[in-house]
């Protein structure tokens, strides 16, 4: 007989309470291979199990709610040594040959893909699963994997993308449409990985769904240099240093914030970027004048010190450069003012028009490959690209001197 498991976090309602709300569950194993979980929402908590289904694969599913706010029944409400029950009573139904099984569900299937970026430590997770249950589980998530079909994700890719587009002009629709194909994405990926694990036996449904096409073309925007030497100058103690911090090195924000004074290399001339979105971390190649810079900003400074602090020395946190960047738009005449993040692209969009190759570029903004970059800067500003051509274009002396002028059209 399996052995009943205690924990003293989860065992009761009042223990839960004190649990912080979470995306992620909170684990207990109860058996090899077997695992309960406590996930904890505003409106009361669910119970879910894991189990290992092998090949590091796993399968998660919900088996009730938790009697956080009502008396247990023994059904869809449990409480903790009821849920231990469910979860082995589910297990061992799934083990046992030729016993009838629910049909694996599109909410079944986000379930286990989440489960799996939990345990790789996914930063997507917390978007992917907020995007899944707005847009994906309440119009799919009862309907069985099984009997998906190209039409059927197709019209629910069009509904999504068309809710709140009605009288919208061209770059919304563009917008809306965009982001229908990232959740498209999401679902696509959680439906392979139950294809991998063997829960469906074809993807031709999810494979064969065309996304719109032509509205992930980014219009970035970004600073001309002109508007980067009024916002400077119209930038504020410490957060001008924060701003030519961005500048110099196209780093993002939460990234600018994490830096510490060792991180800087004189020597080499360049900034290393420990902890970036991607999970990798790199080494950012400095202009003279980006050297000149952080010489400045970290002479005399122990290397653990922080490279850029908030006014009192604190760090540079979650959303405390909105204002300070607001504020120094307003004051650079800078219209309509733009976020922070703008100098990342700024930064990266002069680069490319100085004649620095994607690839470089690329390695500097931290990107895997080229293909984000080109995504986002091979489009320069037009006037750019034409005072280039004329300026680097071979001449073949084929235009004769002439007398002719050519006359004013109109």
């Amino acid at each position: 007989m399996s052995k009943t498991v205690r924990e003293r976090k989860l065992d009761s309602p009042a223990a839960r309470a004190k649990l912080k709300h979470s995306g992620k569950p909170y684990w207990r194993a109860i058996d090899p291979g077997l695992h309960l979980g406590y996930r904890k929402g505003l409106a009361g908590g669910k119970w879910v199990l894991r189990r290992y289904l092998g090949k590091e694969t796993y399968r998660v599913e919900t088996i009730g709610a938790a009697d956080d706010h009502s008396a247990s029944n023994g059904v869809e409400t449990l409480d903790f040594f009821q849920a231990q029950r469910k979860a082995r009573e589910v297990a061992a139904l799934a083990k046992s040959p030729g016993t009838a099984r629910d049909p694996f569900t599109v909410a079944a299937a986000m379930d286990s893909y989440f489960a799996r970026l939990e345990l790789e430590g996914s930063k997507s997770l917390v978007d992917a699963r907020g995007r899944a249950r707005l847009h994906i589980v309440p119009v799919l998530g009862g309907v069985p994997v099984a009997d998906l079909t190209r039409d059927k994700l197709s019209q629910w890719l069009t509904g999504m993308a068309g809710k709140a587009v009605g009288g919208q002009d061209g770059d919304t629709i563009r917008q809306h449409r965009a982001s229908a194909n990232r959740v498209l994405t999401i679902l696509r990926a959680a439906l392979n990985q139950a294809f991998r694990d063997g829960m469906v036996a074809s993807d031709v449904p999810w494979r064969t769904v065309q996304p719109f096409r032509e509205v992930d073309s980014p219009r970035l925007r970004y600073f001309t240099k002109d508007e980067v030497t009024r916002l400077i100058n119209s930038a504020q103690g410490n957060f001008r240093d924060l701003v030519l911090a961005a500048l110099h090195t196209g780093c993002r924000y939460s990234e600018l914030g994490r830096l510490r004074a060792g991180d800087f290399n004189p020597d080499s001339g360049t900034l290393f970027v420990g902890q970036s979105k991607s999970g990798k971390a790199r080494h950012v190649v400095l202009t003279d004048e980006g050297q000149h810079f952080f010489e400045t900003l970290t002479a005399g400074r122990p290397g653990g010190a922080l490279m850029l602090s908030h006014a009192g020395g604190s760090g540079w946190g979650a959303s405390r450069q909105i204002r300070p960047m607001a504020e120094a738009c307003r004051a650079a005449r800078i219209e309509p003012a733009a976020g922070f993040h703008i100098l990342r692209h700024t930064a990266a969009s002069h680069l490319v028009m100085s004649g620095v190759p994607l690839n470089v570029v690329a390695h500097n903004l931290g990107h895997a490959d080229t293909r984000m970059t080109e995504r986002h800067y091979s489009h320069l500003a037009p006037s750019y690209i034409a005072e280039t051509i004329r300026k680097f274009a071979p001449e073949y002396g084929t235009v004769e001197e002439t007398s002719v002028v050519t006359l004013a059209r109109g």
